[in-house]
């Protein structure tokens, strides 16, 4: 229903065996109980606290993510602890942290991780919009069995007989799920109470490393061809200069012929496409180098290792290949040099040069 009740409930006692009874007084609020949620006990407390400050304070948040994760397997007293990242999108699952206990015979979650999302989409309507999903004993997973027979069973062939779940929201959208398995029953109430608050921060943290990932790639990555960029390249050459990276054994500049005309003749989403072919072209013979698109349509290379009579013979690839798709490159190449901005310039002129030879033997071609 998309509430949530703070519920209070006193036993009664009962004459009639195998029956029990209880009062239990509740309220109803559309939203989280703040206050509710930090009265805590102080071991409680302090676990949670020890969790955020390891992740407010990380430099390496995988590691931290998997120190935490440990943290939570040793509270929980269990075999098996994860987080576990979901993407919607690419239906696919990414382990945050993975941590056993040294006397297991569970298997790590990397065994299961193929074809694992789909598991996890059975997990919302199980959840039924709950916090969490708690299986403490034989009882509770025999009414798991009839309402998510799938999971169940796959639960049971992994050896679990406990668990506790919960989804990693932030923002109203599932980031993942963390969980426990095997864990100490007769802490239950204590499990639960440290990791729903627990799961706050993580998703926050989770939520926040995600967005700076995707940043990091927008940075880095052409948004059209999906190879690097010139911001990414222009890092690279920074740090070729100052001695933090060696000098690459070969330096290519790569014009693509005919992107213009492309254009201008059949639209931009053709040229677009002329570009990304070109860019799969470069990257399938350059295999062993970095490939960067330097703006428009001009591509650089960098190649760590490679003899200089295997230059001429990669650029003839190129020209082979992209000859089959009527594609059409100007290449310019240097090696061995041992200063990169001088290579990049010598690598510049010959491209043009080549370019030029290319638009003489070809009038008809529109000069870019």
């Amino acid at each position: 229903m998309g509430l949530w009740l703070n519920m209070f409930l006193i036993p009664i006692e009962s004459d009639k065996p195998n029956t029990g009874y209880c009062i239990y007084v509740y309220d109803v609020s559309p939203k989280v109980d703040s206050d509710a949620m930090v009265d805590l006990s102080g071991d409680v407390a302090s676990e949670v606290l020890k969790a955020c400050v390891k992740l407010r304070s990380s430099n390496d948040i995988k590691k931290t993510f998997q120190e935490v994760i440990e943290d939570i397997r040793g509270l929980c007293d269990s075999e098996h602890c994860c987080i576990l990242l979901t993407d919607s999108e690419t239906r696919t699952c990414e382990i945050l942290g993975d941590a056993l206990s040294k006397e297991t015979k569970l298997l790590p979650m990397s065994t299961y991780l193929d074809g694992f999302y789909e598991i996890t989409e059975t997990w919302a309507e199980t959840l039924g919009g709950s916090t969490c999903i708690i299986i403490k004993d034989q009882h509770d997973m025999e009414h798991l069995h009839e309402q998510n027979p799938i999971w169940a069973e796959s639960l049971v062939g992994a050896m679990v007989k406990t668990i506790v779940l919960f989804p990693l929201r932030f923002d109203n959208k599932v980031l993942g799920y963390m969980w426990a398995i095997n864990f100490n029953a007769e802490n239950t109430i204590k499990i639960k109470k440290t990791l729903e608050l627990t799961t706050y921060f993580l998703a926050s943290e989770i939520a926040n490393h995600l967005l700076l990932k995707k940043l990091e790639i927008m940075s880095s990555i052409d948004s059209l061809t999906g190879i690097k960029n010139r911001n990414v390249m222009n890092i690279h050459v920074d740090q070729i200069v100052d001695g933090t990276k060696p000098m690459p054994e070969a330096v290519l500049f790569v014009d693509l012929n005919g992107l213009k005309r492309e254009n201008d003749e059949k639209g931009h989403s053709a040229g677009d496409k002329m570009l990304c072919t070109a860019a799969k072209i470069l990257q399938k013979v350059f295999r062993d180098g970095d490939v960067y698109r330097a703006g428009g349509d001009e591509f650089m290379i960098m190649i760590p290792e490679i003899a200089e009579d295997e230059v001429p013979k990669r650029i003839q690839q190129v020209h082979d290949v992209a000859k089959a798709k009527d594609i059409h490159f100007s290449i310019g190449a240097c090696h061995g040099g041992k200063d990169i901005r001088k290579a990049m310039h010598t690598a510049d002129e010959r491209m043009y040069a080549d370019k030029n030879a290319y638009y003489e033997a070809h009038p008809e071609e529109k000069y870019r």
